[in-house]
């Protein structure tokens, strides 16, 4: 399915406004996460940049993630690696919030087993602390906060976008990763990882950020933000 089809929809085309732009402007994806990267650039496709992952660099700068929100760090990812590399960055926080654990792990989704902890250790952890909790009461949703900045460093736009679902008892699902194999969007009845990459661009968190953000980038551009800082 072609990429602008499951930005805007299967039967849907993208707005002229969203074509291919006359002339290349680069713009760094603040994740060295490829997975992450990867869902990105397949939803940023359409706006004609051209995009490369932090994961793509030979030299990028370390971030302290310290904010005590999704938008805070978001903005600090953004803000420290444009001034590093002198070019345009989106970043993006993104976290998992389950209402039965009072909004938790939210900002300390990657870390919720602790400041070394890998996917899987996080998805223990989460079905632990919901061990006791019935299906009604696993309710969450996932959260994707983006933050651009500008080879200055000053940040030039935000969005968010967000999904509900619940959490389920194990993990189901091959595709995906971090909490996607617990994740369950309900009127699909399936998890993010066994929703097809065409499905989970429609409906994803992330997706919905992007698609709020694609506007903005293109006014920036229109307005010739990219070729004067």
């Amino acid at each position: 399915m072609p990429v602008t089809a499951s930005l805007w929809g299967i039967n849907r085309q993208p707005p002229t406004r969203y074509v291919t732009l006359t002339r290349t402007r680069q713009l760094i994806l603040g994740t060295a996460n490829r997975h992450k990267a990867r869902e990105l650039a397949l939803l940023l496709a359409p706006t004609g940049l051209a995009l490369a992952s932090l994961a793509d660099l030979a030299e990028r700068a370390e971030v302290d993630e310290s904010g005590g929100s999704l938008a805070e760090n978001a903005r600090q990812k953004a803000t420290v690696e444009a001034e590093y590399l002198r070019k345009w960055v989106l970043a993006d926080d993104t976290g998992l919030e389950v209402d039965a654990l009072g909004g938790a792990p939210g900002v300390r989704s990657a870390r919720f087993a602790g400041p070394s902890a890998d996917a899987e250790a996080n998805r223990r952890r989460l079905l632990d602390e919901l061990a006791d909790v019935p299906l009604a009461r696993r309710t969450a949703q996932f959260v994707c906060h983006l933050a651009l900045a500008d080879p200055s460093g000053s940040i030039r736009a935000e969005s968010e976008g967000r999904c509900r679902g619940r959490i389920r008892f194990a993990p189901s699902g091959d595709g995906g990763f971090g909490y996607d194999s617990l994740f369950e969007v309900v009127e699909h009845g399936r998890t993010f990882a066994e929703l097809g990459d065409s499905v989970k661009a429609r409906l994803s968190h992330r997706a919905r950020a992007v698609e709020g953000m694609i506007p903005q980038l293109l006014d920036l551009v229109a307005a010739g933000s990219w070729d004067e800082v």
